[in-house]
């Protein structure tokens, strides 16, 4: 029986987030520049789309660019930008057909006007398909986006909108960037790194943390098959005993 087969698939997390992680570190190996790991990462991701839409996963969530990323080289943020808008115009039509709907999170007003004219023209392309939401983490911080819900919290606070005691968890999570979908049940980090590198803090507050020494360019939907069974071996809690959940 193959890792497919042994999942249960009532019992697939409903929201997996990934830190693709070990891109230069896989073209170092290769004798390449970092820029070609980046390349081949996009292999990458449409596997584990695709194995996502075939267990039911509905929201998968990448962390493809941070606010951190801008202090790279020049020379690398230059292709990445490249290669972003590339691959989104070789890809929509293909996430089109497989039902796929296309978000993105982050300070999308960061990046080049080229990225964001292709973002949202794939973006109101796929609006309105049924299956899987591919988020895109785009120039994103979740220290930038928490600050930038407290700040809209305190406006609405100043002008008479919102009162202090009317601010909650509740409230607060309608002001960050994912107010529409659910928090992920399972974060993965390829590369070896046990860090979440300022990623959904807010959200993985009760995720399942998932590590794996696999360099992203050769993690494929088999290595995403595997995570979800190591996750399906967990107990979740959420601060309770295991008594209580029966």
């Amino acid at each position: 029986m193959n890792q497919k087969e042994q999942i249960n698939l009532s019992a697939v997390p409903k929201h997996i987030a990934i830190i693709m992680d070990g891109n230069g570190r896989w073209a170092k190996q290769q004798g390449e520049n970092r820029i070609y790991g980046h390349y081949e990462g996009v292999n990458s991701v449409r596997s584990v789309v695709e194995g996502s839409g075939e267990v039911g996963v509905k929201f998968l969530t990448l962390y493809a660019f941070s606010t951190e990323n801008w202090n790279r080289p020049k020379e690398e943020v230059d292709a990445l930008m490249e290669l972003l808008v590339s691959t989104i115009s070789m890809e929509t039509a293909e996430l089109h057909k497989k039902n796929v709907r296309l978000m993105a999170i982050g300070n999308l007003d960061s990046l080049p006007k080229s990225c964001r004219e292709e973002l949202n023209e794939s973006i109101k392309m796929t609006e309105n398909n049924t299956g899987l939401t591919l988020v895109l983490a785009l120039s994103y911080s979740a220290k930038w986006e928490i600050i930038h819900a407290v700040k809209q919290i305190a406006t609405k606070v100043k002008n008479n909108e919102l009162t202090v005691q009317d601010i909650s968890e509740r409230e607060l999570e309608k002001y960050l960037c994912t107010h529409t979908i659910p928090e992920p049940e399972l974060m993965i980090r390829t590369s070896g790194e046990h860090r979440i590198s300022n990623f959904l803090l807010w959200q993985l507050a009760y995720s399942e943390f998932y590590f794996t020494e696999i360099l992203w360019p050769d993690f494929r939907k088999t290595d995403l098959f595997t995570a979800i069974l190591n996750y399906q071996n967990r107990e979740r809690r959420f601060g309770k005993t295991s008594e209580q959940l029966l």
